[in-house]
């Protein structure tokens, strides 16, 4: 741990002996309150059932992850069937190439699942099996993706609403969705189970309500099936020889590609591993299975009842609207319009479903930017997690660029679909790319059919990708290629920028190569009444080391004790179970161990303390008072990374632990001081 801020003015001579400083004071007891209510109480990192709380069964995993896929069903077929005109004997195939889409690409990422247990998806394979570079575009992407994901959800479900609500409440649309985003953003702050628990009941109601719909309509038409089973094969027979086979089949390739936002979700799962309940690669391929069957059935069986009731687009509604009033909206019981009811119903649910949709891009959205924080490519603090363990700053991020998005696009779900589907599929294209070079080098069992099924996954997406590309680029295609690439472009910056400290920091490890030909010394025992100085530490380092001889340097003979402190963090990437946040405290205490040794060669009466947590600088205000209670004359420091221009994006990049640490501790009454640690940049 790093505590960082800018440097203090001269250090000024430690306190004379007194009393110890009181506890800091409470926050105010109604703004207390107010946050537990709004967000819950912290998570207990020690308790096993923690874990277990904040992990999902296949079933609710179902609902927060296949979700996005599942919901897609009600943009995807309709952008597909409005391609094909007035062609509609290509439904049947359009309807089979979907279904069979669908499945081998579920099939292709439940290899990966199995391949990969520990999640990450496209940016994890693109990364491990292609390259950083590969890998950045996809993570890139990915971002993008979903807040795509959520942008389109959510203007999707407002159309559905709003097409059996009357045209002169469409002014509301927008705010609206504007309050749902809102609202979503509230439920994942608070936790991943308590934002999927809750939206579980319309995941259900929309299963139950499209049940009906597909059964009921290819049951009404049974009898009809031979009649239309000719019909299709006139209408295309007759189109092929009065077009030519050729440009038949170019059209169906046109709203085959144009329908990709069917397949727009079934990346989720594997990139939301980690929060799968245990075994997580057996509930991961169980939800993808889930998913993969309900969409295959859903997205096909709605291309087929278009046909069968022959659907056409009508102004205001969705085309699911339209099939809905075509198949129930005569119903009657007692002279009472229950069909009515029943299309309101599963318009209602349909819309609360896409909203359900957009937890994806929550839930997966932020564990990208984790580990691509982890990675250096983002600023690292998009990998700290929260004390209701969700990763805070990538809620609020993706959060705030869905409004943006859905804000500039005015919800228009046709320019959003194409803009979400490009950057689904450069992710499944590399992801697949990634497999397809791995099953390639392999020399053991089973190569051939992984090779088989990423190639023909590969094919399918890299076609559709440049399907939509070729089509769409002038009408907003480009939009998200440059939003995608100027992403790209910041991830290099940013990395480029933590690589260039670390080669100045590389310079303060030689100091440890010194100190560690020095003879071992003897314990010394620490005296409460005695001057202490308590140091802030992360991992033995020479950052660490620095610090400790310069305070040496700068304080010869003013203290007796020193006792070194630090916060074992558990981010996104570590917060897989109680075991490992085990090794974290292992790690830490290991650490101590050997600054407490160095002190004793320099002459102190050295100690540690050892707190983990998912954010230090609570933690280190805990561990610091304690110690000031128990050693009266304590004086804390913490080391500051101090560059030689500073510049408005450092703040981002580094924390400020040690200035807010020294407001705290100052506050309540305990002497602290920054030790700035220079940093000479290349450059």
């Amino acid at each position: 741990m790093t505590l960082a801020t800018a440097p203090d003015p001269a250090p000024s001579p430690p306190p004379a002996p007194g009393s110890p400083p009181a506890a800091a004071p409470e926050p105010r007891l109604g703004l207390r309150r107010l946050r537990r209510a709004l967000f819950g109480a912290p998570r207990d990192l020690a308790s096993p059932a923690t874990y277990r709380h904040v992990s999902l069964v296949a079933l609710l995993a179902w609902v927060g992850l296949g979700a996005d896929g599942l919901s897609s069903s009600a943009y995807g077929p309709e952008e597909a069937f409005r391609a094909i005109g007035a062609h509609h004997y290509l439904a049947v195939a359009l309807a089979l190439a979907t279904a069979g889409t669908v499945l081998v690409i579920s099939l292709a990422y439940a290899s990966i699942i199995q391949h990969f247990p520990f999640g990450g998806g496209g940016y994890v394979v693109a990364t491990r099996l292609l390259g950083p570079a590969p890998g950045v575009v996809s993570g890139a992407a990915l971002l993008v993706d979903y807040v795509l994901t959520i942008s389109v959800s959510i203007a999707a479900g407002g159309d559905a609403v709003w097409s059996f609500l009357p045209p002169g409440w469409a002014a509301w649309k927008l705010p609206a969705e504007i309050a749902v985003i809102a609202l979503l953003v509230l439920l994942n702050l608070r936790g991943v189970r308590e934002s999927v628990a809750t939206l579980a009941p319309i995941f259900a109601l929309f299963l139950l309500t499209h049940l009906v719909l597909l059964v009921g309509a290819v049951g009404s038409h049974l009898g009809d099936v031979p009649r239309l089973a000719a019909e299709v094969r006139s209408e295309a027979l007759a189109a092929v020889r009065s077009q030519g086979g050729a440009a038949v089949f170019g059209l169906f390739l046109f709203a085959y590609s144009m329908g990709a936002g069917t397949y727009t979700g079934i990346e989720a799962v594997s990139n939301g591993l980690a929060i799968m309940r245990e075994p997580k690669v057996a509930t991961a391929r169980r939800t993808m299975a889930y998913m993969a069957v309900s969409l295959a059935l859903t997205a096909g069986g709605i291309l087929v009842a278009y046909l069968l009731f022959r659907v056409v687009p009508a102004e205001g509604k969705t085309m699911n609207a339209v099939l809905l009033e075509a198949f129930a909206g005569s119903w009657t019981a007692g002279g009472i319009p229950v069909g009515r009811g029943f299309v309101m119903v599963s318009l209602a649910a349909e819309a609360a479903l896409l909203f359900v949709a957009a937890q994806a891009g929550f839930l997966d959205g932020p564990r990208v930017m984790a580990n691509m924080a982890s990675d250096s490519w983002l600023p690292h603090r998009f990998a700290q997690l929260s004390e209701r363990l969700v990763v805070r700053d990538g809620v609020l991020l993706m959060g705030a660029a869905s409004l943006l998005t859905l804000v500039v696009t005015r919800g228009d779900v046709t320019h959003l679909v194409t803009m979400y589907s490009i950057n689904v599929f450069l992710t499944f294209s590399l992801s697949q790319a990634g497999m397809v070079r791995f099953f390639w080098r392999r020399r053991t069992g089973g190569r051939g059919r992984g090779l088989w099924l990423h190639g023909v996954a590969f094919t399918l997406c890299a076609g559709i990708l440049t399907g939509i590309v070729y089509e769409k680029f002038g009408t907003g295609g480009w939009i998200t290629l440059l939003v995608t690439w100027v992403v790209v472009g910041v991830c290099w910056l940013v990395r480029r920028h933590y690589r260039d400290v670390q080669a100045g920091l590389r310079r303060l490890d030689t100091v440890l190569t010194a100190v560690a030909q020095s003879t071992p010394a003897p314990p010394r025992e620490l005296v409460p009444s005695a001057p202490t100085a308590v140091l802030l530490v992360g991992s033995y380092a020479g950052l660490g080391v620095h610090s400790l001889l310069s305070l040496h340097r700068t304080f010869p003979g003013t203290f007796k004790n020193v006792i070194f402190v630090s916060v074992g963090v558990v981010d996104a990437a570590a917060m897989r179970g109680i075991e490992e946040v085990e090794r974290v405290r292992e790690r830490t205490e290991e650490s101590l161990r050997r600054y407490a040794e160095l002190a004793r060669r320099l002459g102190f009466a050295s100690g540690w303390r050892a707190g983990v947590a998912t954010e230090a600088l609570g933690e280190a205000e805990k561990l610091c008072l304690a110690l000031a209670r128990e050693y009266p004359r304590t004086v804390v420091f913490a080391g500051k990374l101090v560059f030689r221009e500073e510049r408005w994006f450092q703040r981002l990049l580094h924390n400020e632990t040690a200035y807010a640490l020294q407001r705290r501790l100052q506050f309540a009454g305990l002497h602290a001081m920054v030790l700035p640690v220079r940093v000479l940049e290349q450059g």
